[in-house]
């Protein structure tokens, strides 16, 4: 087992690492923070869709 080498990232590589192992517990794991901030994506993708399928003109109207 002494004879096995084990590569070790940068102390740089080992902190951005952690920065975003970090930020991923803390969506998953907060629902405070992480949920709430789903839900408010969701609820704006599906407004900006909903408009969007709503603002096509009716059908007699593209006739004209």
């Amino acid at each position: 087992m002494a004879k096995i080498q084990i590569p070790v990232p940068s102390l740089e590589e080992q902190a951005r690492i952690v920065a975003i192992l970090d930020k991923f517990d803390t969506l998953t794991t907060d629902i405070r923070e992480g949920l709430p901030r789903e839900i408010a994506l969701r609820q704006h993708q599906y407004e900006y869709y909903r408009d969007l399928l709503l603002s096509f003109p009716k059908h007699e109207e593209a006739e004209k």
